[in-house]
């Protein structure tokens, strides 16, 4: 099953970096050119959008909210696995558009109505995808979403890309999944603790 990324901004480019040749990559932008280079300096296919929804069986939409929102209209996503990174975000970056009653995957699930849409890798930042697998192994991806076998596929990118499986349960779970992404935005920029944080979850029960 192909893997198209969609978008080439740090998380595409870091994601798109940790996922070469584990898995059958095409790499897709408004920027055809930026995209081509991107995906030769990473021996993986590019393609325009629309050509990239085309031949994937999961769509990573690495690109903001509004964007992600527009291209989730797509009709050639449905019966597709569609990946939602984002945080819907302020313009001023200072919280959430929306959060708790609704969220970014439900609005995008809604919109791709044919599509299976799996929230993952929204509370992490993009410095992480540079640090060496070995330090990002234990890091955990939170991973949302209501249909299991698209969980378990996108499961194994987030494994792939060198990074630990957190399941949350049904995509009802990204409106949990956002407020924490929006937590660590603040910490990471807000209050200073940078942007090589993400945040974890632990068992410490004997």
């Amino acid at each position: 099953m192909k893997t198209a990324i969609i978008g080439i901004g740090n998380m595409g480019k870091g994601l798109a970096t940790r996922l070469a040749g584990k898995t059958e990559l095409i790499v897709a932008a408004r920027n055809d050119q930026a995209a081509r280079g991107l995906a030769e300096s990473l021996g993986v296919e590019s393609a325009t959008i629309a050509e990239a929804i085309a031949a994937a069986g999961i769509v990573i939409l690495a690109v903001p909210y509004a964007s992600a929102l527009e291209i989730a209209a797509s009709p050639s996503l449905s019966g597709k696995i569609v990946v939602d990174i984002s945080n819907p975000l302020k313009p001023d970056f200072s919280g959430l558009l929306f959060g708790h009653e609704t969220s970014a995957a439900d609005k995008i699930q809604n919109a791709a109505a044919g599509a299976k849409v799996v929230k993952a890798f929204n509370t992490i930042f993009a410095e992480l995808f540079n640090a060496s697998r070995d330090a990002t192994a234990n890091v955990p991806v939170f991973v949302a979403g209501n249909d299991e076998d698209a969980v378990e596929k996108v499961s194994r990118l987030v494994v792939d890309a060198g990074f630990a499986v957190e399941k949350t349960g049904g995509l009802d779970a990204a409106k949990l999944l956002e407020p924490l992404g929006m937590l660590n935005i603040r910490l990471g920029y807000g209050l200073g603790r940078g942007t090589a944080i993400a945040p974890a979850w632990m068992n410490i029960a004997a």
